[in-house]
């Protein structure tokens, strides 16, 4: 099946991401900004292609976003530790994540950054992996309790919509 023009060039412009920030880690390689986004665009790639770039990419993004930690562990209000969490989740069953693990990288961002609605949204969705019922449901609230950081509006009200279906459950 031909992928629609929409898809083309969302291709497209991942690729140019990638490569642009490529050229930015190695450029600039002591500064998170590169790295954060290579790991994010590379994990977006991964999503859409998992047999053919994500079961290669783990390492890389992995490499990535510990690189971020290394250089400024609060960077993007601590986004490394949730992609990390993310990364976990999204490999159990294939590339040895574990929810455990995922559950220690979202903890650990929420020391660095109380403010992060992903963070909490994504321990809950961990904490229901783990069978912490009632942990899951205090980070939901905390999602929908937060007081949205004007600098992340988007992401919170993403995460608060998330939340808000996740309640309901």
């Amino acid at each position: 099946s031909r992928k629609n023009i929409g898809e083309e060039e969302a291709e497209k412009v991942l690729k140019a991401g990638l490569s642009a920030a490529k050229i930015a880690k190695r450029l600039e390689s002591n500064k998170p900004e590169g790295h954060f986004w290579y790991a994010a665009l590379l994990g977006e790639q991964s999503k859409r292609n998992p047999v053919t770039v994500g079961a290669v990419s783990v390492d890389e993004i992995r490499e990535a976003i510990n690189k971020v930690i290394e250089i400024e562990p609060s960077y993007q209000g601590a986004s490394a530790y949730d992609a990390l969490g993310q990364l976990e989740m999204g490999t159990r069953g294939f590339a040895g994540g574990s929810a455990e693990k995922a559950v220690e990288y979202y903890e650990k961002g929420l020391e660095l950054e109380k403010e992060n609605a992903y963070i909490y949204l994504h321990l809950a969705e961990a904490y229901l992996a783990v069978k912490k019922d009632s942990e899951a449901k205090q980070m939901i609230d905390k999602v929908l309790n937060l007081k949205p950081n004007p600098d992340y509006l988007p992401e919170y009200q993403e995460a608060e919509a998330e939340a808000k279906k996740q309640a309901k459950k």
